[in-house]
């Protein structure tokens, strides 16, 4: 071969070396990029491919505690709270003081109504990360559910205090409130909710009612419409 052919033949080598390389070194390679590439799927709403993405990740590293906490969050998204819950516990068997695993384990629980075991995970997540305001009002609405008003509205004015434009905790604690039959309270808190959020037609709806219990029938059915046009958008 004579040297100018071996010269191109070497670089026409290099080049599909570079190329077989290249092919081979497409998507994913280590555990932390299945995960990253898992969090634009979830996002994406294909939480099936989200949730293949994190069991790759842990197939190369069985002990990454965020990868099951991923594939619990797709999970949690897709309705399978067994599973989920399943992948919260092991990604705080891997990180104990992982306060969101809690937390979400803790949301997932509330869904299953399983109050008690909700209470006390939304309890650590706050222990290990006291300004969690989400994980007060969470706790305060599992509070509620078992009936606990008071404890309701003590977890959920933590939520307000460290979080003052957290509409929902005045939107919760209104409803403590009217379930308390404080009726003033209830509109003062619902009314702050709407201040951050004026497009809350459940605020709108709720308010209704605690001026209706008041008897304030006129400003009720104010209420009552502005719902109705909010729903019927």
């Amino acid at each position: 071969m004579s040297a100018i052919r071996r010269s191109t033949f070497l670089r026409l080598l290099a080049l599909l070396s570079a190329l077989t390389l290249s092919c081979r070194t497409v998507g994913p390679q280590n555990a932390k990029e299945f995960v990253d590439r898992s969090n634009a799927r979830n996002d994406g709403g294909d939480w099936d491919g989200a949730i293949a993405d994190c069991t790759k990740a842990i197939a190369l590293n069985p002990k990454y505690a965020t990868a099951y906490f991923k594939r619990g969050n797709a999970e949690m998204s897709k309705g399978d709270l067994d599973h989920a819950i399943a992948d919260y516990s092991k990604a705080i068997e891997f990180n104990p003081s992982y306060d969101f695993a809690y937390y979400n384990r803790g949301n997932a629980e509330m869904t299953k109504g399983d109050l008690e075991n909700a209470i006390a995970d939304y309890s650590k997540a706050i222990e290990l990360y006291p300004r969690y305001d989400s994980a007060y009002n969470n706790r305060g609405n599992a509070k509620a559910d078992k009936s606990d008003w008071d404890g309701a509205i003590a977890d959920l004015t933590k939520a307000i205090e460290l979080n003052p434009k957290l509409a929902t905790a005045y939107f919760n604690r209104g409803k403590v409130k009217e379930n308390k039959r404080d009726l003033d309270g209830a509109i003062a808190d619902f009314t702050k909710a709407l201040e951050l959020n004026p497009e809350d037609a459940d605020a709108y709806t709720s308010r209704a009612g605690a001026r209706m219990d008041k008897g304030d029938q006129a400003e009720a059915i104010q209420d009552f419409d502005q719902a109705a046009r909010l729903k019927n958008r």
